[in-house]
């Protein structure tokens, strides 16, 4: 039995329904955009391998840092003991976050970064005995799969299974240009009770939802107000951290600052699993105790793991080169140039956000959605082209490495119109 077969036989892979979906693509190695099948066809991984890998596949300074790493500690314990990668990180982390960020947490993925996130908050205010319940929300969120994060995210049917067992979430409108004036109301009424806890949001971009993007001035006056209101924000930089909207944080565009600020998925570049929970001085405060109990009794088995650690100083230190920046500059330009010049021509709706492109397909009249028609004829027809492209309903983006060139920038450019005027 070759190793397809095998896949077949024993793997269940994630949102995918098994029974109506295709045979996956065996990837056997990957260079720079590109990953390479067992048949020898070469796809260019134009959305980062699920918005991970920052500076392409087999990245040599990364390869490195791992290698040398294994050499000298591959993983220890983290509570109670500490190791150099850890330190060297954290040092790094709390330097591009705004001040007054100065403590990290570290986990595994997103999702448990926005669950640590959330628990804190919580045992933050029991520790200072007031009963503080409530989160506030927006309407489209994605925040992750475990019950914490899917309890702030969207009520779905990604999750409506689960429904029954979380806890209840206020949801704000999701604020679109149009309605950010009453977005802004509802929200300081809200917050106005006093029982509000947190406020949980992804920066500029909701990602999950199809990249929708809302204006920073309105985020600015909403984590303004929170914080008036002594309400504790959570900035979900999961997927917008690490140069994806043009700056490193997307917070970085605004003026107001959050109190945690959760990061994952480009921290590694792609080559291991690692959460962050970058937290205020004043919450970390709140848990120094005489009592134990009062302490953050959280941890996971590959907390602070020194392989991922030293992989993510090597990818930060990449991100921070004149040459990414330079490349994360030219994307964006080149991604508002596509725009501008197609946005009278196209009937569906284009946007930009640093680094990520968006376009929402208009097909039969359906509606916008995750079950749109467009998502498997939209992944069809990009596969065939060579390009993994993997549509969140009938929005199509991308959100390639930074090392991609101009010329494999304009060739996704010409397929995605070439594909848009078929309808």
């Amino acid at each position: 039995m070759d190793w397809t077969s095998k896949d077949q036989k024993y793997v269940w892979h994630p949102f995918t329904q098994v029974q109506t979906e295709g045979r996956p693509i065996p990837i056997e190695h990957g260079e720079g955009i590109y990953l390479f099948a067992a048949d020898g066809k070469k796809y260019m991984d134009v959305n980062s391998s699920w918005w991970v890998n920052l500076h392409g596949h087999s990245h040599p300074k990364l390869v490195d840092a791992l290698k040398a790493q294994l050499d000298d500690l591959q993983h220890v314990i983290f509570a109670g003991i500490t190791h150099k990668p850890a330190s060297e990180l954290a040092e790094k982390i709390a330097n591009i976050c705004p001040p007054g960020l100065d403590k990290v947490f570290f986990s595994d993925n997103g999702s448990t970064s926005i669950e640590v996130a959330i628990k804190i908050a919580f045992q933050y205010w029991h520790n200072k005995g007031e009963e503080r319940r409530k989160v506030i929300a927006i309407e489209g969120a994605y925040h992750g799969d475990t019950f914490g994060s899917m309890s702030v995210s969207e009520r779905d049917v990604f999750n409506r299974p689960f429904e029954p067992f979380m806890f209840d979430v206020e949801y704000i409108e999701f604020p679109n240009g149009e309605n950010d004036d009453e977005v802004i109301a509802s929200f300081r009424k809200l917050v106005e009770q006093g029982n509000v806890a947190s406020f949980v949001f992804e920066p500029l971009v909701q990602g999950a939802a199809g990249m929708r993007m809302y204006n920073e001035a309105t985020l600015d006056e909403l984590i303004s107000i929170a914080q008036q209101h002594k309400v504790i924000c959570v900035a979900d930089e999961v997927m917008t951290g690490f140069g994806r909207t043009g700056t490193t944080l997307a917070i970085d565009q605004i003026n107001a600052n959050p109190d945690i600020i959760c990061l994952s998925k480009g921290l590694t570049g792609g080559y291991l699993p690692m959460g962050l929970s970058v937290v205020s001085q004043y919450l970390f405060d709140e848990f120094l105790h005489a009592e134990k109990r009062k302490g953050f009794l959280h941890g996971h088995s590959f907390t602070g793991n020194p392989l991922a650690c030293a992989v993510a100083i090597a990818s930060l230190d990449l991100l921070q080169e004149d040459s990414t920046q330079e490349a994360i500059k030219r994307i964006t330009a080149s991604h508002e140039a596509f725009a501008l010049k197609y946005k009278k021509a196209f009937k569906h709706s284009i946007r930009v956000k640093g680094t990520i492109l968006a376009i929402d397909l208009k097909i039969n009249n359906e509606a916008t959605g995750y079950f749109n028609p467009a998502n498997s004829q939209a992944y069809n027809y990009f596969m065939k082209k060579g390009l993994i492209i993997r549509p969140l309903g009938n929005s199509v983006f991308v959100n390639p490495p930074y090392c991609i060139k101009s010329s494999d920038l304009d060739y996704i450019y010409d397929t995605l119109w070439e594909f848009s005027e078929k309808f």
